[in-house]
């Protein structure tokens, strides 16, 4: 099993949803960096679970503890290690499921890889509980980042059919990337929150799931960063994003819709503005055959509703090779989205910090 990234900056996750904690380990940081822990901590709470009602009722403090790699708040240059401790635990809710697969749910996949030796505890490492560490991680980098002058921030794109305004693709305001960096519901629009809960609420009275889309920015990052074919900027970005659960599409610019275009139409015309190179469109996404042009990075990225509802479902019993119908218990998220904005955020800092 392997759960890492990177080859600069290497991050590698461990650890259960059930097990007595979830961490990880980051080689490669930058010796002498000053990190703010304070705002690690924000970082942390938003992606924290039970504070929502959009969100699952476990309660976990998240709270990180530094084992290796700081002194005081500086980076000694070895690797980083953290630790964040697993509180709240219901193991029982999930006795039914060592025989009967989640659908939609990575429990039968992980029982043939591993030969029915997986932790199937809330998940065990397939758990989204395991992007706590990933935003550890996340902010770390994003600070080292916004040292040189590059800033993330990303929103909820939509929920169901209710979307949110988009990113300006030509310029982002710093005081918008602010604004979305300490939102636990981080929306550009905010009248799109009411009829986006109103969603979620509607499928958690249900008893079923919702999902939606992220979209995501880069901006202050120059021209010439990334690599043609395999190691494109796209590449290294989506194998960090699709590292995350629940995520099953990412598109870059307009994405799908360039499709749809002609190439008058898709084109980013070059200008000089200000001694510097632009584009007066963004349809690219500030890539161009795999190398950054200067302008904002912008992608969405497609979540999938939570695939443990609370509604009877088929699926099959392993033991006794029969058909079966499966009740799932425990404490769920009736939608992922709002919590997995920090988590992209985080991803994405942990791929352009290895494209520096």
């Amino acid at each position: 099993m392997s759960s890492t990234y990177g080859d600069k900056i290497k991050i590698s996750v461990f650890g259960e949803s059930h097990g007595n904690g979830i961490g990880v380990v980051i080689d490669g940081l930058p010796a002498g960096f000053e990190v703010d822990f304070d705002r690690v901590l924000t970082q942390m709470a938003r992606r924290a679970p039970g504070k929502d009602k959009t969100a699952t009722p476990r309660k976990e403090k998240d709270l990180p503890k530094v084992l290796s790699g700081m002194l005081g708040n500086r980076l000694t240059g070895a690797p980083l290690c953290a630790v964040i401790e697993n509180t709240n635990t219901k193991s029982g809710d999930y006795g039914n499921l060592l025989d009967c697969p989640r659908p939609g749910h990575s429990d039968y996949t992980a029982f043939v890889k591993y030969n029915a030796s997986n932790d199937i505890r809330g998940g065990g490492h397939f758990s989204g509980r395991l992007t706590a560490p990933i935003v550890f991680a996340g902010a770390v980098c994003r600070q080292i980042l916004e040292s040189k002058g590059i800033k993330i921030a990303a929103h909820i794109s939509s929920i169901g059919n209710v979307s949110d305004s988009s990113f300006c693709p030509t310029e982002i305001d710093d005081a918008l990337i602010e604004k979305l960096n300490s939102s636990s519901f981080a929306l550009i629009d905010e009248t799109a929150e009411k009829p986006m809960r109103d969603a979620v609420e509607d499928a958690r009275m249900a008893q079923d799931s919702i999902g939606g889309t992220i979209e995501c920015c880069v901006t202050g990052i120059d021209a010439g960063y990334g690599e043609p074919m395999f190691e494109g900027v796209e590449g290294v970005i989506a194998k960090a994003v699709f590292g995350v659960p629940a995520i099953k599409g990412i598109e870059f610019g307009k994405g799908f819709e360039l499709s749809t275009m002609r190439g008058s139409q898709s084109n980013d015309p070059f200008e000089y503005k200000d001694g510097k190179v632009v584009t007066t469109t963004n349809n690219c996404g500030g890539i161009l055959g795999g190398i950054t042009n200067g302008m904002p990075i912008i992608f969405r990225a497609a979540v999938k509703p939570t695939p443990s509802i609370s509604q009877p479902q088929r699926t099959v019993n392993l033991q006794t090779k029969e058909n079966a119908e499966l009740v799932i218990h425990g404490r769920h998220d009736p939608c992922i989205v709002p919590r997995a904005v920090p988590v992209i955020e985080a991803v994405t800092a942990v791929a352009i910090i290895n494209l520096m």
